[in-house]
C-alpha cells in the first residue's frame, strides 16, 4: 500500500468512525473509537516504521487508547444544581442556585 492510500485509509477511517459515534450511546462510543484508534494508529505506525512489526503494535495500542480517552470525553456529564443563600444585614435569607457540571 503506498503512503497516499494509507493516509485516504486513514481519513475514510476517522470520517466513517465519527458518522457511526454520533449515534451510539457512551459504551459504543468508546469501543468505537477504541477500535478506530487501534487500526488508525496501526496503519500510522505501520507507515511511520515502513511495516515495522513493533511500529505497526505500538501505533495500535497507542492509537487504542487515545482513541478511548477521546471518544469517552464527555460521557457521563451530569449537571448539579445547588440551593445556596446568603443572609442580608436584616437577617433575612436570600436563596439562588448555581449550576455545576461535573
Amino acid at each position: 500500500m503506498t503512503r497516499v492510500g494509507k493516509i485516504a485509509a486513514v481519513a475514510v477511517l476517522i470520517v466513517s468512525t465519527g458518522a457511526t459515534a454520533a449515534n451510539a450511546d457512551c459504551q459504543s462510543r468508546r469501543t468505537i473509537g477504541t477500535v478506530g484508534g487501534a487500526v488508525g494508529g496501526g496503519l500510522i505506525g505501520s507507515a511511520i516504521t515502513h511495516g515495522g512489526l513493533v511500529g505497526t503494535l505500538g501505533g495500535a495500542a497507542a492509537g487504542g487508547f487515545v482513541g478511548h480517552r477521546i471518544a469517552g470525553s464527555g460521557c457521563h456529564r451530569v449537571a448539579y444544581r445547588h440551593r445556596h443563600y446568603y443572609t442580608d444585614r436584616y437577617g433575612h435569607r436570600h436563596y439562588y442556585y448555581r449550576t455545576a457540571r461535573y
